[in-house]
Parts: C-alpha cells; structure tokens; sequence
C-alpha cells in the first residue's frame, strides 16, 4: 500500500462520537465528529470517503447492524477501509467482516473517551488507524492505543482501559 491509497471511512458510534447532553445530563448522539476530526487533521479529502451509518453504542447492536457494516465495507470501491466503533463489540464485528469481506484491509478503531470530553483519546486512534489502514495487507485488524492487533488476537482490558493481545 502507499499513501495515495484511497480511504472508506465508516462511522457507526461508540463512545468516539457521543456527545454530552447538558439537558438530560447524559451521553448520547448527534452528528458524527469523523469529517470534522478529518478536517482538523489536515486529510486531503479526495482520497477519503466518509460514510454514516446509524450512530449506536456498540452494546446495542445487533446482528443486522453488524450485516449493515459488512455491507458498507462490501460495496466500498476502495481496497482499505477504516471503521470508527465502539469499543465494547468491536472484536464481534471484526469477526463477521473477516469472514464476509476478504481481500480489503479493514480496520477498526474507537475511543475509550468521547471526542467532545477532554483527554479524550479519539483523535490519536483515529490518526493512527488512519495510518495503519493504508499501509497494512488485507486483513481486519483492531488499531487502538498506539497498537494494531490482528482481530483474532485483542481484548479489551477494562481494568486498565486498553487493547491487549490475547495471546
């Protein structure tokens, strides 16, 4: 891969893209951060497609939502595919894409504080997966905390707020 290689991005949600809700005090959804984020960063915008799809904790997606996602990274023109996701499920949805969609390089990354909140880690994984999803060989992987792990080999470790391997 090289750095002119075109990008689809998919939004689904997660902690990446909530917001908080000051009048009912809690964290939800609004619109997507992805292309503003993208903007801030710099991203030359013609090599990067940026799709939406319905913004959801990833505790509450369900096998249709995940179809919805396999079906975005499907169609997708391009070869590399980045996926912002909640961290929670991220590994199931790994899952059905390494087994739906072979042949793209497809990587998933989150944050385990929103954009919006200070300290937030969401730009730096979204930079870093951005990277690595032009640059890695066909397969789905997990790019979170500075690492990229093949999607059979990470789990979330809520004891310390970080990806890990397995293994």
């Amino acid at each position: 891969m090289s750095e002119g290689v075109a990008l689809h991005v998919v939004a689904t949600g997660g902690t990446f893209d909530k917001r908080y809700n000051a009048i009912e005090g809690v964290l939800d959804f609004g619109e997507s951060h992805v292309a503003a984020m993208l903007n801030r960063a710099r991203v030359d915008l013609r090599s990067v497609t940026l799709e939406v799809l319905p913004l959801m904790d990833s505790l509450d997606m369900r096998d249709a939502d995940r179809q919805r996602i396999v079906s975005a990274c499907s169609r997708a023109r391009g070869s590399a595919i980045l996926i912002i996701h909640g961290t929670d499920t991220m590994q199931e949805t790994a899952a059905a894409l390494a087994s739906a969609v072979p042949g793209k390089t497809i990587v998933l990354t989150g944050a385990m504080v929103p954009y919006e909140v200070a300290e937030s880690d969401a730009l730096f994984n979204l930079g870093f997966a951005f990277g690595a999803a032009k640059w890695l060989v066909p397969n789905v992987y997990i790019a979170m905390n500075g690492r990229v792990f093949s999607w059979d080999n990470v789990r979330k470790n809520r004891l310390v707020g970080r990806f890990e391997p397995k293994k």
